[in-house]
C-alpha cells in the first residue's frame, strides 16, 4: 500500500501551472516536525504536487505558511539532464489537501477592503449593496450578494 498522511505548513506560494495537455498542476512543500526528545524539534521538508482540480484550489487558495492536511501517495520521478546525469526526485501526490488555518492574509486584506469600499459607497449615496450594478459587457454584477454561482457565470461567460 502506498498512502501518506501529513499535517504541515507550507515553506512557500504554491506554483500552478499548465502541462502542454492543459492539464493543471501545482507544486508546493510542506515542513513537518518530528519530536526526538528533550523539548527538541526536528524539521522535514516535502515536495507536494496536485493536479487538476485540487491543483486549482491549491494555487490560488493555499499560501506560505499555512498549516494543511493532506493525503496522497509517494511516487519518484527520474530524468537525464543535458549532461546524460540521472536525477531523481520523490514527491508526494497529493489527492486531499485540507487547509487547517483558513484563507491566506491577502484573501483577508482583499475581503477588508473590499467590504470598505462598498461601506464607504453606500455612506455617500451609493447603490444600496442588494442592487446590481451594471457594467459594460451586458453582466450586471451585485455588490455584496454571494449566491455561489460564480464558477457558473464564468463558465457561461467563456462558452458564450
Amino acid at each position: 500500500m502506498n498512502k501518506v498522511l501529513l499535517t504541515g505548513r507550507l515553506t512557500r506560494d504554491p506554483e500552478l501551472r499548465s502541462t502542454v495537455s492543459g492539464k493543471n498542476v501545482t507544486s508546493f512543500s510542506i515542513a513537518t516536525n518530528e519530536y526526538v526528545g528533550n523539548g527538541k524539534e526536528k524539521a522535514e521538508y516535502h515536495n507536494v504536487v496536485a493536479w487538476d482540480r485540487l491543483a486549482e484550489i491549491c494555487g490560488r487558495y493555499l499560501g506560505k505558511g499555512q498549516q494543511v492536511a493532506l493525503e496522497g501517495r509517494l511516487q519518484t520521478r527520474t530524468w537525464d539532464d543535458d549532461q546524460g546525469r540521472r536525477h531523481w526526485k520523490t514527491e508526494i501526490v497529493a489527492n486531499q489537501v485540507e487547509m487547517l488555518s483558513g484563507r491566506r492574509k491577502k484573501d483577508y486584506a482583499a475581503e477588508t477592503a473590499a467590504g470598505a469600499l462598498e461601506a464607504q459607497a453606500l455612506a455617500i449615496g451609493g447603490l444600496p449593496a442588494s442592487e446590481p450594478l451594471p457594467d459594460d459587457s451586458g453582466f450586471s454584477i451585485a455588490a455584496g450578494i454571494d449566491d455561489g454561482t460564480e464558477e457558473e457565470d464564468l463558465d457561461d461567460a467563456a462558452a458564450a
